[in-house]
């Protein structure tokens, strides 16, 4: 006889746990249950059938995989918390009994947990913890420009903000920064490192405030685990590439407004003690022979022209050196390209960079008053150009606005002419391109110097896209009007009236040979011709244009064929998509008509933006001709 089942002890009820009962298996708090399910990575499931996980009821509730609970239960911060619950009753009973000493203790001996384990198990390996940084960098940057409050502390925005210059700190000095698009919601950066993709978004440096509708504690506990996963990540990168870990920071520049160039990368050198070679002495047939001297006669071997020179060098037979000796190495006689080398962290940090890197070598830029220091200087730093800025921008320009090697001027004021400019300020402005913000950013996403003409100060700017791969079919405003839509412009432009003689004369005074001729006219008519009164109409136009009616026919005859063949391949694809649909599950089946309506959707947003075009072009031909 088979073993009986009962109700609630096996399928999805064993499978799923409610919230309710997570907490209280874990005898916390839900405050506590929420923020160890941050940490650990753990969210609600949706079970095929909630009556049947939470064991018949149908109560509206979140739902758990019991392992998960099962394995929070283990977790050492889950211990600290419930000593932090154990901590907070002792410090309020002493402060409430007046004993100051027990509570000073107390609070020295404050439970305090870390999340080092945490950032280890969910990050096995260094690349998983660089593809999976973006949030951490969004949220780094969001709260870098947060003001202090009671529920975000000055601390945190500190730490924050230390965080952020040294992310763009390692951005600049290994110019990794690959794409940027100027949005309403700040600026999106883009770059590569370590082979992999890193983008993160910038607010700009208007005043924030948190929304009331914003569980600010929950994005505490993000926070906390991004600072530090950060912190791993970043002293991995810098040690990597050289650098000391955190990077010095000048306090007297940071007070004074000088921002990223407050901190200073220094390379990591080793101690004294550990560098310096061990100098070991061996006797050497009655000859006291030092490992220098070993080095130095093998650098002469090394450096020396001919290959059979005469060399004083010990017998082969001679006494063995100290095992304790340091290693020397000696040069190889194999080609070493032959070999194919691993990649490693540090060879993908050191492969060679593109030309769009230092873009902007070649020039040194200037920014106005009123452009954002912290951008540009980001943006062009990044690409190996020099930047300048005025003394209410903050500390710390390299130069001042009189210098001579100043190639641009990011300026983003409208153009006024000053009537009492000196020469000397004259012959500046010449030697300079004074040239708006934008220029900039698309000449990286285009990866290349781009004109200043259409960018000069007081133009109107082309249309700034986003370089993060949009959708197949998407509207570009920088492509111009397909054909059809010329040919629809022209003839729309085209105000033809007929003359005295039957003729016709054009009204804008184009000439006769930029018009269609007769012929081509009367054979486009019986290709568009929709019903036989139109075919006849056609036939007796062609027939006054001097067409033969051999020519009309087959022409004709052509036009009806394909129109035939149009409508009967529409009509086979809509009878075999019918099928195809008739095949699918319902799940399969929605799921293709809202794929049918986003593509529905954005088809006529296209056309509808090329139409709007249509007709701001019209109307830029016809203010022209006026």
């Amino acid at each position: 006889m088979g073993r009986l089942k009962q109700k609630g002890k096996a399928g999805a009820a064993k499978a799923y746990m409610t919230r309710s009962t997570a907490v209280k298996k874990l005898q916390c708090s839900l405050a506590d249950f929420r923020r160890l399910c941050i940490l650990k990575g753990i969210f609600p499931r949706e079970p095929r059938s909630r009556k049947r996980a939470n064991k018949g009821s149908s109560a509206p509730t979140s739902f758990y995989y019991a392992k998960d609970i099962a394995y929070l239960a283990h977790e050492p911060v889950l211990k600290k918390l419930r000593e932090h619950k154990a901590f907070a009753k002792k410090l309020s009973r002493a402060l409430g009994r007046g004993e100051w000493s027990s509570a000073k203790s107390l609070e020295e001996n404050k439970p305090v947990y870390r999340l080092d384990h945490i950032i280890k198990e969910r990050y096995p390996t260094f690349v998983d913890a660089v593809r999976d940084i973006d949030d951490a960098l969004c949220m780094i940057f969001l709260f870098a420009s947060l003001p202090s409050t009671a529920k975000v502390a000055p601390s945190l925005v500190e730490n924050c903000t230390r965080l952020a210059s040294e992310w763009q700190l390692y951005v600049m000095h290994t110019h990794a920064l690959r794409k940027i698009f100027l949005s309403i919601k700040g600026v999106y950066y883009q770059a590569e490192v370590m082979d992999q993709t890193v983008t993160w978004l910038v607010p700009y440096q208007f005043t924030q405030n948190i929304p009331a509708d914003v569980d600010v504690r929950v994005m505490l506990t993000f926070l906390e685990l991004y600072q530090t996963l950060l912190g791993f990540v970043f002293f991995k990168l810098y040690t990597d590439a050289g650098l000391v870990y955190p990077p010095p920071q000048d306090v007297e520049k940071d007070e004074a407004g000088a921002g990223v160039g407050a901190f200073h990368l220094q390379g990591a050198t080793t101690s004294a003690s550990s560098s310096a070679p061990k100098i070991k002495e061996v006797e050497i047939n009655g000859k006291k022979v030092s490992t220098k001297d070993v080095r130095q006669t093998i650098k002469s071997i090394s450096t020396s022209a001919p290959a059979d020179a005469d060399v004083d060098m010990p017998a082969d037979d001679s006494a063995p050196m100290d095992e304790d000796e340091d290693f020397v190495p000696h040069p190889s006689t194999s080609n070493p390209d032959d070999a194919p080398a691993l990649p490693t962290l540090k060879t993908l940090a050191a492969l060679p960079q593109s030309g769009s890197s230092r873009l902007f070598a070649p020039y040194t830029f200037w920014l106005s008053r009123e452009t954002s220091r912290p951008i540009f200087e980001f943006i062009v730093r990044s690409f190996g150009g020099r930047l300048g800025w005025p003394a209410s921008s903050g500390s710390g320009s390299p130069f001042d606005e009189s210098d001579e090697s100043i190639t641009h001027v990011i300026i983003d004021r409208p153009l006024i002419d000053r009537a009492n400019m000196s020469e000397e300020e004259k012959e500046r402005r010449r030697k300079r391109k004074y040239i708006q913000p934008q220029w900039v950013v698309d000449c990286i996403n285009a990866g290349k110097a781009l004109l200043e003409e259409p960018y000069l100060q007081g133009k109107t700017l082309p249309p700034h896209l986003s370089p993060f791969g949009e959708h197949a079919g998407a509207y570009d405003p920088t492509i111009g009007l397909t054909n059809e839509d010329a040919v629809m412009e022209d003839e729309d432009e085209e105000e033809v009236v007929e003359d005295e003689d039957g003729g016709h004369q054009e009204v804008d005074g184009e000439s006769d040979e930029e018009a269609l001729r007769p012929e081509e006219a009367a054979l486009k008519a019986a290709a568009t011709a929709e019903d036989e009164a139109a075919l006849r109409a056609a036939e007796l136009e062609a027939e006054a244009a001097g067409v033969d009616y051999g020519t009309f026919a087959k022409e004709a005859k052509k036009a009806k064929k394909a129109k035939q063949n149009k409508a009967q391949g529409k009509a086979d694809g809509d009878a075999e998509q019918e099928m195809n649909k008739m095949m699918m599950s319902n799940k399969q089946r929605k799921l293709y008509e809202r794929m049918k309506y986003s593509e529905r959707k954005r088809t006529a947003e296209r056309q509808n933006l090329e139409q709007k075009k249509i007709a701001i072009e019209k109307e830029k031909k016809r203010r022209v001709k006026s």
